[in-house]
C-alpha cells in the first residue's frame, strides 16, 4: 500500500511541473508523470519505485542538482538515485541532444532493476503518445523533438534494444518493443529495425 510519502510526492509533482505541458501541446505536464507512475505500479514497482516515478523529471526539467537535494533528503537515497539514473542532465542548457541520449542509453547498464523499471516506462508512456500523435497529426509530430524523425526512431529502437539486453522483464519490454515497432511502421521505416 502506499503511504503519505506517496502523497507528499504527489504534491510535489504537481508544484514543481505545474506551469509545464506535454511538447506542442496544452496537456498539463503532470500527466506523464501520472502516467508513468500508473505503468511503475502496474508492472510491479514499490512505492520507492512509484515516487520516483512521479519525480523522475523534477531535476532534468524543474530544478537541476538543488533539487535532487531536495529530493534525497524529503524521499532517501533510493528514490533520489532511481531519480538520479533518470536524468540525461541537469545543466542548463543542456548539452546536445545526441550527445545526451547516447549517454543515457549508456549508463543504463549500471541501473538498478528500480531505475530500469521506472525509465523503461517513461519511455513506454513517451513512446505511446507518439503513436497516438502519428495516428492524428502524421508527420508533423517530429517537429515536436529535438531529434527530429530520424533521431527520434534510433533513439527508441536503440533504448529499446538496451532494455532488453539489461534484463528489463516482459511484459513491459515486449510492450515497448510493439509500440517502438508500431512507431516505425508509420513513420515508414519498417519494424525490422527495431530489435
Amino acid at each position: 500500500m502506499l503511504s503519505p510519502r506517496f502523497d507528499l510526492a504527489l504534491q510535489c509533482a504537481s508544484d514543481w511541473h505545474r506551469d509545464q505541458t506535454r511538447k506542442g501541446t496544452s496537456i498539463p505536464y503532470v500527466s506523464h508523470l501520472l502516467g508513468v507512475t500508473a505503468l511503475v505500479l502496474e508492472h510491479g514497482g514499490d512505492e520507492d519505485a512509484a515516487i520516483a516515478a512521479l519525480l523522475h523529471d523534477a531535476v532534468e526539467d524543474a530544478g537541476g542538482a538543488l533539487r535532487l537535494a531536495e529530493i534525497r533528503e524529503k524521499f532517501g537515497d533510493t528514490v533520489a538515485d532511481i531519480v538520479d539514473h533518470c536524468t540525461d542532465t541537469d545543466i542548463t542548457p543542456k548539452p546536445p541532444w545526441r550527445t545526451r541520449k547516447e549517454a543515457y542509453i549508456a549508463r543504463l547498464a549500471t541501473a538498478s532493476p528500480a531505475a530500469l523499471l521506472v525509465s523503461c516506462c517513461d519511455k513506454l508512456h513517451n513512446a505511446r503518445t507518439i503513436v497516438a500523435d502519428l495516428w492524428s497529426l502524421g508527420s508533423s509530430t517530429w517537429a515536436k523533438f529535438n531529434g527530429g524523425r530520424e533521431g527520434t526512431l534510433w533513439y527508441y529502437a536503440t533504448i529499446t534494444a538496451e532494455f532488453r539486453r539489461c534484463g528489463v522483464p516482459s511484459p513491459l519490454i515486449d510492450e515497448l518493443a510493439r509500440t517502438v515497432a508500431e512507431m516505425h511502421e508509420l513513420a515508414g521505416q519498417g519494424s525490422d529495425r527495431v530489435p
